[in-house]
């Protein structure tokens, strides 16, 4: 004999364990945040107490925000880091936009090779090739200086193509057509034409960029050794030390990273979302 269960009683099961999860995802990223923030007001002391969870005996204890922006020479690695950001954004968006331009626009003789090339390429791990682009920025003269990095950074990724070349797509050719009837060229189409267009694309991609490059922490820390050099990510790893590490220091300094990409996120959120919509459903 066969029990049915009636669709009425398993929704409800089927909602609760939902929201269960999303209650269990929402804990897993937001307590080692809020944990993070108390242990920036808590004194020597009361770290070595051990209790992490508990709760500073007060809030208004900004010492190790002023030790945090002092020793570790965060007003120097804020610049740094801006100073990459710029031209390595910068480069993505022009060799991503040129990339997927090319691409969708044009014919030649192995596309399908090239766009293969690029797939695979993400599946190669990053450390697997360390060694030779190692020597390839030493060779250019480029170790322990800002552009090393950079040109790294700069190497587009299949995300951003992938970006731009969704919204390329859904641009009509016969704009190309007719800018070319007025004498343009394809570098004139592309410039005047296709990246006017591109805007949430180029948006989005600032975004998605801006945060890996900022939060990046092994290409600065092997490829600008110096500390007037140190990024906002190195510089967190000066108060690690052989014998320990000052953590309510580095939960400091960590807020104070934090703050800026959570500004700027909150304040351009729309576009990564739109941007995301608008490549899927165009």
């Amino acid at each position: 004999m066969t029990v049915q269960t009636r669709p009425g009683a398993v929704r409800p099961a089927v909602t609760a364990l939902k929201y269960l999860s999303l209650v269990i995802a929402t804990g897993v990223v937001v307590v080692p945040l809020l944990t993070m923030f108390g242990t920036s007001f808590k004194t020597p002391e009361e770290m070595a107490a051990g209790d992490i969870l508990a709760l500073p005996a007060s809030f208004f204890n900004f010492e190790n925000y002023r030790i945090a922006f002092e020793n570790g020479n965060m007003l120097v690695a804020f610049g740094n880091t801006a100073f990459i950001l710029l031209f390595s954004i910068a480069g993505t968006i022009a060799i991503g936009s040129m990339a997927a331009y090319a691409i969708d626009r044009f014919t030649f003789r192995l596309k399908k090779v090239v766009v293969a090339l690029f797939l695979i390429a993400t599946l190669v791990p990053g450390v697997t090739t360390q060694v030779a682009t190692f020597e390839v920025i030493d060779a250019f003269g480029l170790f322990d200086t800002r552009w090393g990095p950079i040109l790294l950074f700069m190497g587009t990724d299949i995300v951003s193509i992938y970006i731009f070349l969704q919204f390329i797509r859904n641009i009509p050719v016969s704009l190309d057509e007719a800018a070319r009837l007025d004498g343009a060229t394809s570098f004139g189409i592309y410039r005047k034409v296709i990246l006017p267009l591109l805007k949430p694309a180029i948006a989005t991609v600032v975004i998605i960029k801006g945060i890996t490059v900022y939060n990046e922490f092994y290409i600065p820390f092997l490829y600008m050794p110096s500390e007037e050099l140190g990024v906002i990510s190195t510089s967190l790893f000066r108060f690690k030390g052989p014998f320990g590490a000052h953590w309510e220091v580095i939960s400091a300094g960590a807020v104070l990273v934090i703050l800026p990409t959570l500004a700027i996120f909150l304040a351009l959120q729309r576009f990564v979302y739109n941007g995301f919509t608008a490549g899927a459903t165009k």
